[in-house]
């Protein structure tokens, strides 16, 4: 008995984990289900706590040089103080409620290149070597955030890749540690002003909020700088507005320098919100809010703070051929990222959400 102790310390011959996600697909503000499967090793062991958290990578900005960080972000313990016999299978089931600012991962059955997202199941084994497990994630975009990318793609502009920023953005009440970019080649109609644009969301129970940053370019005898516009929608403008026209309106008003673009200017005003016929859209959730939309230019900026310590039944999504990937500005941009694995990953700390 004494040798099966000290092989456990080690991790030899110790209980197993296999955490199985009830469904993977997941948009942010639901509850992504499952159970956590434990199988006992050759002795009986004493288990601490077992825990899921959510996990991405996080480009972190470090003295020298920039790198990625595999950052948890919302924990939920599972269960505590369990004893687990030699042999012995126990399921347990969790429910972990997605946070708002959740990053989106995929669009139409097709994975945003650069983004990953897991869950990861940790069994902690007093006086042994902890357990764990790691399971992808597919976070699809809120209503409103889905007719805001498919409108990017309509008008033209083609995707360039996705990350997400480890700071806040300033005026924006955000809870995360970092917030996502998803980066844009400026449309045909608008290359002779812009270069690129980055579209930022920071989503909420009562709406989203919608950050754009253009990197402009420079005349003849100026040089190109950024502009940036923040605007708002609420949940049950995802229907109410015409998107295209709406990007559209955005874009060619920083073109402009906004000089012209009054609040609310050409944004829908709701008639209904969350909770009336219609809304959620089926498979969505049973949230209840609503306010009157607005959309107004603003001079918040990205703040960094460094050094602190597949699309799938019941998911809304339209099929990839009806509305395929070039027609939202995808064609050539998002691929399959392999499985990202946790081991030999530096961690950027435990954030809870």
């Amino acid at each position: 008995m004494m040798f099966k102790k000290m092989l456990g310390a080690f991790g030899i011959g110790g209980p197993s984990v296999d955490a199985v996600l009830s469904n993977p697909n997941t948009r942010p503000g639901l509850v992504l289900g499952g159970q956590v499967n434990l199988t006992g090793g050759n002795h009986d062991v004493e288990i601490d706590h077992i825990t899921v958290g959510l996990v991405t990578r996080v480009e972190m900005e470090g003295v020298e040089e920039e790198h990625d960080a595999l950052v948890e972000f919302h924990r939920v313990q599972v269960a505590g103080g369990l004893h687990l016999g030699e042999g012995q299978h126990l399921s347990l089931p969790f429910q972990v409620p997605m946070p708002w600012e959740t990053p989106v991962t995929d669009l139409y059955g097709q994975h945003l290149h650069g983004m990953t997202m897991g869950l990861r199941t940790e069994v902690a084994i007093r006086g042994a070597v902890d357990k764990g497990d790691l399971d992808p994630v597919y976070v699809h975009p809120l209503p409103v955030q889905e007719r805001i990318l498919e409108a990017f793609g309509r008008l033209g502009f083609g995707f360039k890749g996705a990350d997400l920023e480890r700071g806040h953005i300033s005026g924006l009440h955000q809870i995360l540690p970092f917030y996502q970019e998803i980066e844009y080649y400026a449309a045909p109609q608008y290359a002779h002003g812009v270069n690129e644009v980055e579209l930022t969301f920071v989503a909420s129970e009562h709406g989203v909020d919608i950050v754009l940053e253009f990197d402009k370019r420079g005349g003849l005898f100026t040089g190109g700088h950024d502009s940036i516009g923040r605007y708002h929608a609420t949940h049950a403008d995802a229907d109410h507005v015409d998107w295209t026209a709406q990007v559209d309106n955005w874009v060619r008003h920083a073109l402009d320098g906004y000089q012209s673009l009054r609040a609310g200017q050409g944004y829908g005003q709701p008639a209904h919100g969350y909770g009336t016929p219609g809304y959620p859209p089926p498979g969505y959730g049973q949230p209840a809010y609503g306010a009157p939309g607005y959309g107004h230019p603003g001079d918040h900026y990205k703040e960094e703070h460094h050094h602190e310590g597949r699309s799938g039944p019941g998911m809304g999504a339209v099929a990839a051929g009806v509305v395929g990937g070039a027609a939202l500005g995808f064609a050539g941009g998002m691929v399959a990222d392999e499985v990202f694995d946790s081991s030999g990953d530096e961690e950027g700390g435990d954030e809870e959400g």
